[in-house]
């Protein structure tokens, strides 16, 4: 509401005098692209009870348009100018009418062609048309594939701050994103060496057909259980990575390795929380949950195959 409330220079009404099919050159501030990131975002639940269900349904609709943008910065830009239609007049003093704030003139540049369900002719007071007309505005101005997402914003509203409202509203609309895979792939390599605890140390061995496992067996076979390929030996799965930053906090799945140095790796644990760790330790012995001993002079570091979340050669 205060970006139309004090709209004077600012906003459509602004930006349209500044537009080239006006003939005016825009000469735009320097701005750093930021690529939207959730461009198939779900609603959350705040999104759900700010945005009316008819606006929400349109901008979901609106925003493939322009190929790449999310349907949050539409309804970000809906926000920020009109509060979703909820401002009484939907004027502002630059003579920025309808829920998305079109000068008249510049409207007719992204009016066509008329979106299903629009008014014919088209109207920037009409909530289908004036949606469409923006995603079409933003995508001639960089938001396409997100490549230059804040220029495009930019030029809807000539100002730094504006851009950084909306994309502030726009976040505040996405669902946060799915959980990845990688946590469920962690999880089931630690549940599968957990439910080898007790089996014999067998020098190379793979499982059962060699009647126990080695270290880098019992982790290798872990990983596979989840759907993950990682290399054989214990050097290799640690030359493999993802390698966490010395400093990282480990999380379940971690693999940790030991040794003289980096490129003498000898032995590799399972990580899987609260300071614990999975092995199989040498010959004569079992599969067994202990200390994680990260804090031993041959511990080398860690990595995180789940992170990659698809086979590692």
């Amino acid at each position: 509401m205060s970006s139309l409330l004090a709209k004077t220079t600012g906003g459509i009404g602004c930006t349209v005098l500044a537009l080239p099919i006006l003939g005016v050159l825009v000469v735009a501030a320097t701005l750093g692209d930021l690529a939207d990131s959730h461009p198939a975002a779900s609603p959350n639940e705040h999104a759900l009870a700010d945005i009316p269900p008819p606006l929400l349904a349109l901008y979901r609709r609106a925003a493939p348009e322009c190929p790449g943008l999310s349907w949050t910065v539409l309804a970000a830009i809906g926000k920020v100018e009109t509060d979703h239609a909820r401002h009484p007049t939907m004027i502002s003093s630059a003579g920025a009418v309808g829920p998305m704030q079109f000068l008249p003139s510049t409207f007719k540049a992204y009016a066509h062609p008329v979106p299903p369900g629009g008014e014919n002719p088209p109207t920037p007071w009409d909530p289908v048309d004036a949606a469409y007309a923006a995603a079409r505005m933003l995508c001639a101005n960089g938001a396409r594939d997100g490549k230059n997402l804040r220029r495009a914003i930019w030029h809807y509203n000539h100002s730094d701050a504006y851009v950084n409202q909306v994309l502030k509203v726009a976040d505040t609309y996405a669902a946060p994103p799915p959980r990845p895979a990688r946590e469920g792939a962690a999880a089931k390599a630690v549940a599968f060496a957990r439910a080898r605890i007790g089996t014999p140390y067998v020098w190379g061995g793979d499982g059962p057909a060699e009647g126990g496992f080695d270290c880098s067996g019992l982790t290798q076979a872990a990983y596979r259980a989840a759907g993950i390929t990682i290399p054989r030996v214990a050097q290799a799965q640690y030359d493999a990575g993802p390698r966490l930053p010395k400093g990282t906090r480990l999380a379940a799945g971690d693999l940790l390795f030991f040794g003289a140095n980096a490129r003498q790796i000898t032995h590799v644990s399972l990580y899987v929380g609260s300071g614990q760790a999975i092995d199989a330790p040498r010959p004569g012995t079992v599969v067994r949950q202990g200390p994680d001993r990260t804090n031993s002079t041959t511990f080398q570091g860690a990595t995180r195959p789940a992170a990659r979340g698809r086979a590692v050669r």
